[in-house]
């Protein structure tokens, strides 16, 4: 859990640049096929249904393995002259089990239109307006493949005259008033020879042209069935055409009772699964069953209870077959493998046939541990204490060496390219039932997060899948469990009164279960919680609870976070000697289960204590030092908080030369990160330097971008502080009574949070 780890400074959420950001362009949706054999009159069309100057809708719809989705896509390509500013694409997936819901994919737009994830509107209608309104000046087309019905494609529509959307889907969806709409049925029988001649070639054709014609036949002249019939003639070249034909006839007895829609695929499909193995079989039904988007062999290796090497063997076998498509190798080195969404739906129809529901069931649970497995060797450098809840697998996952090797070269990157995997697998995980496993998996990955920058969309999705499943079977201690990241979630979202309410159902919750460690967790977070917006003495309260329970059951790691939490809530009181006896257990603590990223914490607040009491060369030795270990962690966002507070040291000290690159290097990262509460500390200390320096226009540009980023988090202690610099520049400008007035309004919020501003403020004045 992230409350005992020590991430409290991780508040990653979104805020808008102080300047506008170049507008982004984006270029979404998969290549085009490299022909259009039999489909180019309908492609013609399709394009010049979007001509005149207000583009509108265009519906594609036919059959499944009609071809809509390569049509939409080689005309998406030809389009892109028309429009201009960029093509965003989703996959709706209304054929499938899940339909993607519309506010998921508004965000995914919206991201791609460059808005942070921390801005995304909470509602579907919010987020639809927004994207209308940031389409409404531009020319985009917006394609949607594989639509379930009218209510799922409505929000998605850009609006406007300028932007286009491009839908397919099996069904007419006469409820979208005023689409075009474009039907595409099975080939004519000139078009079906023209594809099948595509893939295999013409002379082999002619050598037996009557075979052929049987084929075609056979397929029905449904695209995807000549495809797939035509690449196993190209890939076997020996392979007679009319020995083909023939095991088409034999294996299609049933297709007289069958339409030309979905179960003439089935059935194409049927014809290259009973040819091949029966291993080979497995790994597909597997797969399928499990729906990932593309699939790792270490993934199949563990769906089948084998080895990664014997997986690749299968998955090149249904590659031969036509059933999968090799997708390359990504960034990491792991291969991928996808199957057509139709290959995947019979290949879960036939696992439900053919599978016990509770081979099926463990070989989903066994993915879910595998992911876990994973993410605990991300997190293996924090010691077990920092973590409350640790692996409870009674059968341990192992997960190929190369893999892990792989995962820990570059964690972020792993973490990044696998959510919507894990996301997909986690609520598939959840629907069966599988609550424990889901938990574990959704706590391993967050804790794993700290290498990655929020993702709050997925976050919140994994942990109400897993909140689901534990309400589900009625399990206290799981949707405890999953109340608590929710709770963390929101605290890290800066969303403080949120997440306190939260803190406090999991505290009685974790009360009713006699859960004192669980207790511990929500004590902390409900004290993390008030220190945020500045109540100072609740904070306290909490952590001196949260600190007894940590000592009861020896946790050295929750004892050095909560006196880490306790000491710096210590020095914004002003209690220093109480603040450095907190700070050095903590620092104990902390080197006493090697935990290096607690003692880089630990040490920043440290740091800061010292340039509270004016000791700036320990300030700037033990700010350095964490800098340097957050460095050594890879942890970008925590090293620009150290830099932060050595910065701030230097410009104390004079050393305004010398922090300024510093600080706008750091203020960048939280930009990058999405993180306002770090932008908001960071435009306070560059307001503070810009003073020094005697720059009052970019002193007052940088505090004034602080105040607002303070308003938005609801930190009036923060908040107070910005004023109190706020009124020094009123001062150096000679505006005395602007500055006695905001100087009032600070000390007033000192003085109610029981800061040490408020004293430190009243002695300075009494001696000046």
């Amino acid at each position: 859990n992230a409350i005992l780890r020590g991430d409290e400074d991780l508040r990653v959420a979104a805020v808008e640049p102080e300047r506008p950001a170049p507008r982004v362009v984006p270029a979404q949706g998969p290549a085009a096929p490299a022909d259009l054999s039999g489909r180019q009159a309908v492609g013609a069309a399709s394009g010049r249904a979007f001509g005149g100057a207000a583009p509108g809708v265009v519906l594609l719809c036919g059959p499944g393995g009609s071809g809509k989705s390569a049509l939409a896509a080689h005309a998406a390509e030809g389009l892109a002259a028309a429009f201009p500013d960029g093509r965003l694409y989703a996959e709706l997936r209304g054929t499938s089990d899940s339909p993607a819901t519309a506010d998921r994919v508004l965000g995914g737009f919206l991201r791609s239109l460059g808005v942070d994830d921390g801005r995304l509107p909470a509602s579907t209608q919010d987020r639809a307006e927004l994207f209308r309104s940031l389409l409404a000046d531009r020319r985009v087309l917006v394609v949607l493949d594989d639509a379930a019905d009218e209510a799922q494609v409505r929000p998605l529509l850009p609006g406007g005259s300028g932007s286009g959307a491009l839908v397919t889907s099996r069904y007419r969806l006469a409820g979208l008033a005023g689409a075009a709409l474009i039907e595409l049925d099975v080939l004519s029988d000139e078009q079906a020879w023209e594809l099948l001649t595509h893939i295999v070639g013409a002379p082999r054709l002619a050598a037996d042209p009557a075979a052929a014609s049987r084929i075609l036949a056979l397929c029905e002249n449904l695209p995807l069935a000549i495809r797939i019939a035509g690449a196993r003639l190209a890939m076997r070249q020996r392979l007679p055409v009319r020995l083909l034909a023939d095991r088409l006839a034999d294996e299609w007895q049933r297709l007289d009772e069958l339409s030309a829609g979905d179960l003439a695929v089935r059935a194409s499909i049927e014809l290259s699964y009973r040819a091949l193995a029966p291993d080979a079989q497995a790994a597909l039904r597997r797969m399928g069953f499990l729906g990932l988007p593309d699939c790792a062999p270490w993934i199949v290796g563990l769906l089948l209870g084998v080895p990664m090497t014997r997986a690749e063997t299968l998955l090149e076998s249904l590659v031969d077959a036509q059933l999968v498509t090799f997708a390359g190798v990504d960034r990491l080195g792991i291969l991928r493998y996808r199957m057509h969404d139709l290959v995947r739906l019979f290949a879960s129809e036939r696992a439900r046939a053919e599978d016990p529901a509770e081979e099926l069931t463990d070989a989903v649970a066994a993915v879910t541990y595998g992911w876990f497995a994973l993410a605990e060797d991300i997190t293996a450098s924090s010691p077990p204490a920092e973590t409350v809840w640790r692996a409870e697998r009674p059968d341990p996952v192992a997960v190929d060496d190369e893999v892990v090797k792989a995962v820990l070269a570059d964690p972020s990157a792993w973490l990044q390219d696998e959510e919507s995997r894990i996301a997909v697998g986690v609520e598939k995980a959840a629907g069966l039932g599988l609550h424990h496993p889901v938990s574990e998996l959704v706590r391993g990955v967050i804790a794993a997060e700290r290498y990655g920058a929020g993702r709050f969309e997925f976050r919140t999705r994994i942990i109400e899948a897993a909140l689901a499943a534990s309400q589900r079977a009625r399990h206290g201690r799981g949707e405890a469990l999953m109340l608590a990241e929710l709770a963390q979630l929101r605290y890290a979202q800066d969303r403080f009164d949120e997440a306190r309410r939260h803190f406090a159902d999991v505290l009685e919750r974790f009360r009713d279960l006699g859960d004192l460690r669980g207790q511990a967790v929500a004590l902390t977070g409900l004290g993390v919680c008030c220190r945020e917006p500045g109540l100072l003495t609740e904070a306290i309260a909490h952590l001196d609870q949260a600190a007894a329970l940590a000592v009861t059951f020896g946790d050295d790691g929750g004892i050095g976070y909560v006196h880490r939490l306790r000491g710096s809530v210590l020095l914004e009181q002003g209690e220093y000697a109480a603040a450095r006896a907190d700070l050095d257990r903590s620092l104990a603590a902390y080197r006493t289960i090697g935990s290096r990223r607690g003692v880089a914490l630990t040490l920043r607040t440290l740091g800061m204590y010292h340039r509270a009491r004016g000791e700036y060369g320990p300030a700037l030795a033990a700010c350095a030092e964490s800098a340097s270990i957050f460095q050594e962690c890879d942890d970008e966002l925590m090293h620009s908080y150290a830099v932060r507070a050595h910065a701030k040291v230097q410009v104390r000290m004079g050393r305004a030369g010398e922090a300024l690159p510093r600080l706008e290097q750091a203020l960048a990262v939280t930009r990058a990160y999405g993180d306002r509460w770090g932008q908001a500390c960071n435009l306070h200390v560059l307001g503070q330097l810009h003073l020094s320096e005697d720059r009052p226009g970019l002193a007052a540009s940088c505090l004034g971008a602080a105040m607002s980023l303070w308003d938005e988090l609801a930190a009036p202690l923060w908040r107070a502080r910005t004023l109190h610099v706020v009124s020094l520049l009123h001062t150096r400008q000679g505006e005395h009574a602007s500055a006695q007035t905001v100087l009032a309004q600070a000390l007033a919020v000192f003085r109610q949070r029981g800061s040490r501003e408020y004293k430190e403020i009243k002695d300075y004045l009494k001696v000046h």
